[in-house]
């Protein structure tokens, strides 16, 4: 039986995410967005400079109609909460837990940071319908238009078909495999993956030097990945599509191992996040009807933990607002 929430309900959700990230005055590169379109003349020659075409013709629009980027902040903010939740609505067992773990996930966060890459992720997490129905034209297609905001959604296209395997097949612990050798072999993997795109926009990160992603981040992107694994057959029972919903989220997990030797992989598990927010609103359902509950508010409670950790002992995030 399909359940959906009450459709009020989850507007009022949208729009409070909408709201409270469009009319953010801080976070992350949020400055350097707002500096940028203040200062840049969004001619068609500019734009057409650009790499990423997409959003460059998205920032010309908005600066026709005013010069405050608070504007920028907002369209971007709407634009990406919006494709998010009306996926999450479709797919997610449990809707309003999904929405929850995006919030203390960090996924919401990273939004008002990176802009583009998550803007680029919103587009492409809405083809998620061609990814179950194995529509890859389709899927490539929305790909390559989210590629006009960030070049690394192209990273996607190759990553379709790995996700087309059954879930926990000898492809998936193959590729768990290689994850774990490049980790013991990074320096080696590093000097040519670098090496390789040197050229790139990308080939400056070869220079990046803040660490690994924290383990505990890896942790919490992992759990559900396991428990999804013993629970596989349930799984597939009550979520026929769960295969590409699991395969996206463990090549996610496996970009997040990698990233606990250079945090700048820990980026591309952007795309995959999304994935599991879908993959947690059904793992409550793998456990005894009895022990359902208490595995619902321990998942609320361990994400609150994390959340309080990341965004005010690590990160010490302050939101500040001229508007709210």
């Amino acid at each position: 039986m399909s359940i959906k929430p009450n459709k009020f309900l989850a507007f009022g959700v949208l729009f409070s995410l909408a709201v409270i990230s469009g009319l953010r005055s801080n976070i992350g590169d949020t400055y350097f967005y707002k500096h940028s379109f203040e200062i840049n003349n969004y001619t068609w020659d500019f734009v057409k400079s650009q790499k990423e075409i997409g959003f460059g013709i998205l920032q010309m629009i908005l600066k026709r109609y005013s010069s405050d980027p608070q504007i920028l902040l907002l369209t971007t903010a709407i634009i990406t909460n919006v494709l998010i939740i009306i996926v999450l609505y479709k797919y997610s067992r449990m809707f309003e837990l999904s929405t929850y773990v995006y919030i203390t996930g960090g996924w919401f966060l990273v939004s008002m940071n990176g802009i583009r890459e998550c803007l680029a992720a919103a587009i492409v997490f809405t083809a998620t319908k061609f990814l179950i129905d194995g529509s890859w034209k389709r899927y490539i297609l929305v790909v390559l238009f989210a590629s006009t905001f960030h070049e690394s959604a192209l990273v996607l296209i190759p990553i379709y078909f790995l996700s087309r395997y059954r879930a926990w097949s000898k492809a998936t612990f193959i590729l768990l495999g290689l994850s774990v050798l490049i980790v013991l072999g990074f320096d080696k993997f590093s000097s040519v993956l670098f090496s390789a795109i040197k050229d790139t926009e990308y080939g400056h990160y070869q220079n990046f030097n803040e660490g690994g992603a924290n383990t505990l981040r890896v942790a919490v992107f992992g759990v559900p990945i396991i428990i999804s694994y013993f629970g596989r057959e349930k799984l597939r029972g009550i979520f026929p599509e769960s295969d590409y919903i699991v395969n996206m989220s463990i090549i996610g997990f496996i970009f997040m191992i990698v990233s606990t030797q250079n945090w700048i992989f820990a980026r591309f598990s952007i795309y995959f996040e999304l994935y599991q927010l879908i993959l947690i609103s059904w793992i409550v359902k793998l456990f005894n009807q009895k022990d359902q509950r208490v595995v619902y508010y321990l998942i609320l409670v361990c994400y609150l933990i994390y959340y309080y950790y990341e965004s005010v002992k690590s990160l010490n995030i302050i939101y500040q607002s001229n508007y709210i």
